[in-house]
């Protein structure tokens, strides 16, 4: 479900899914506003809103790796988010 949160930036239509074609306009295209599993743009866009949140919130990126944020507490703690494919640790 995590591709679901990405947003489209260009348009993408595709065929009405089987069994939910509205009768008498089955020949209509959906018109994509959120990404779906299997799109290529997918894993891109939702990584994308990932990161503008994560620096948003005082996140840095890692220069060595994109997907290594880390965060420095007031009381010189550190914090650090490694994410792989859809999940944190």
């Amino acid at each position: 479900t995590a591709f679901f949160h990405g947003d489209l930036e260009e348009e993408i239509l595709m065929k009405q899914p089987e069994g939910f074609e509205v009768p008498g306009k089955e020949h209509y295209a959906c018109r994509l506003l959120k990404s779906l599993y299997g799109l290529k743009q997918s894993p891109r866009q939702w990584y994308k809103r990932f990161d503008s949140f994560m620096v948003s919130q005082g996140f840095d990126r890692n220069s060595y790796d994109c997907c290594v944020y880390h965060s420095k507490l007031d009381n010189g703690s550190m914090i650090y988010l490694l994410l792989y494919v859809d999940d944190m640790l």
